[in-house]
């Protein structure tokens, strides 16, 4: 940061290098906040029969005795009783009262397990339920509860029933987010490789669950540490990776859920050079220009939901400082990148406007450190579409700017292909703005055109450039750099 006495005594030292890292200290900020968002959840799944339905049973709290009573009506009788019995406790655990309940009744919790190691496969399948149920409560000591239960819910992965499976993932996902407790149990009970072996299932709705299952365990907090590196270590990232190869094999549903799981690998940055090398870079373009051409094709595509966990990968893997040496470059070295990423802001700016900020932190990781992808956005003709986007929001004008600085910073004939064109009158309105951060990133920009262009000087004194300038120079935090550009400008 400047002070008032660093900027009047040296009004004009503020070069590139200078500029590069306050720029950098911003995008380390951003950066930590974007692996900070995560999106814990859970899901519940309800799906009565309809003949169920139908009956106009409408689920009750239930009192000790009732739960009492349901669990000794499922342990005896025909398996139509018991079921039915089963059936009326889900419904009822459908309330917290009944949850609590249920949890401090003294082998209720038994009781329903062995349910759930029943050979009857429609009484596991109603035990698994109410197990469901319990595990959606946001209650930490109904989670803790259901412990017994999570080495048979792994154990049945395993399972010839996609429907079951789907069941259990979803239950143990819905635990795994509650209880470190539950977390520390199912780590050497084998929950990585029990994940990694339902990774090749072919059935859709189970790998949906996967992934949410799997994107619960990497949120936890000590997952850099204990979970992470033998998720890296098994084979789940290669099948992850397959499974967002663009293709007529791609499930949308299935993408978002492992593209989140990639976001949070790629966040703890454990390994991020091992996803490099297995080719992530390379298919999460891939995905990216299929995407591109999804929007074009039709309004209606659900992209958005896909489009940001995928931005966020390929930006912080940008960011990765061995990169270079495991050759992610190459992976992306295509100007077909850019132009795809122009078509999604495009998109974006018009359905989705939460997601610019998405996609133009990914532009400005592309084109940091890489003059090919500077020079695609000059060649494609991308700058006034960029510049449209500035009234959009602050957020969309600072990071809009930090990616024509970056541009500018790499010399003088990026500059002279800035210059002239719609810039000048862009950076004259946003000096107008009463934002701090975006007229500083405006600051940066013209600092560095008046290095590198300085046929620049003239025409922003023409346009009347040093009164815009005076709006902000009481301003403390602005001041040194409003001053150092005004002294710049009337040197030149």
């Amino acid at each position: 940061m400047w002070s008032r006495r660093q900027g009047r005594l040296r009004p004009v030292v503020c070069g590139v290098e200078e500029l590069r890292r306050r720029r950098r200290e911003r995008e380390a900020v951003l950066r930590k906040a974007r692996r900070e968002q995560q999106l814990v959840s859970k899901r519940l799944l309800r799906d009565d029969a309809p003949e169920e339905a139908g009956e106009g049973c409408v689920s009750a709290i239930l009192g000790e005795t009732e739960v009492q009573q349901l669990l000794r009506q499922a342990q005896r009788g025909t398996e139509e009783k018991r079921e039915r019995a089963l059936v009326s406790l889900r419904r009822g655990l459908q309330h917290p009262e009944t949850q609590q309940t249920f949890i401090q009744l003294e082998g209720s919790m038994r009781t329903l397990v062995g349910l759930l190691t029943s050979n009857q496969a429609q009484l596991q399948l109603e035990a698994a339920r109410c197990l469901h149920e319990l595990s959606h409560s946001e209650q930490s000591t109904v989670a803790e509860a259901c412990l017994p239960a999570t080495s048979y819910l792994l154990t049945y992965l395993s399972s010839h029933s996609s429907d079951f499976i789907e069941l259990c993932l979803y239950t143990l996902g819905n635990l795994i987010v509650e209880s470190e407790a539950v977390r520390r149990q199912l780590l050497p009970q084998g929950i990585v490789p029990a994940l990694a072996a339902c990774i090749q299932s072919p059935h859709v709705a189970v790998l949906e669950a996967l992934g949410f299952a799997l994107s619960q365990l990497l949120q936890a907090k000590e997952a850099p540490e204990k979970i992470i590196p033998s998720i890296l270590a098994s084979t789940l990232p290669q099948h992850m990776l397959q499974l967002l190869q663009p293709g007529p094999k791609l499930n949308p549903g299935v993408a978002v859920e492992f593209a989140w799981c990639l976001h949070y690998i790629i966040c703890s940055q454990v390994s991020n050079s091992l996803l490099i090398v297995h080719g992530a870079l390379s298919t999460l373009g891939l995905l990216l220009l299929d995407m591109a051409e999804a929007v074009q094709r039709t309004e209606d595509t659900g992209l958005e939901l896909l489009a940001c966990p995928v931005l966020r990968c390929v930006s912080n893997l940008l960011t990765e400082a061995e990169m270079e040496t495991v050759g992610g470059q190459m992976q992306l070295r295509d100007e077909r990148v850019v132009a795809a990423l122009f078509i999604l802001l495009q998109f974006f700016f018009q359905k989705q406007p939460s997601l610019l900020p998405e996609g133009l932190w990914l532009l400005n990781n592309l084109t940091a450190n890489s003059p090919s992808f500077c020079t695609s956005l000059l060649s494609l003709d991308l700058i006034e579409p960029l510049l449209q986007l500035l009234p959009v929001s602050n957020v969309v004008s600072v990071m809009v700017l930090t990616v024509l600085c970056n541009v500018a910073e790499k010399g003088p004939a990026y500059c002279q292909r800035l210059w002239p064109g719609p810039l000048l009158p862009a950076l004259l309105q946003t000096l107008l703005f009463s934002d701090t951060e975006v007229v500083g990133q405006s600051l940066e920009l013209l600092h560095l055109l008046f290095l590198y262009q300085p046929e620049a000087v003239q025409v922003f004194l023409q346009q009347s450039g040093l009164q815009a300038l005076e709006k902000h120079h009481e301003e403390a935090q602005l001041q040194d750099r409003v001053y150092a550009l005004q002294q710049t400008a009337l040197q030149g």
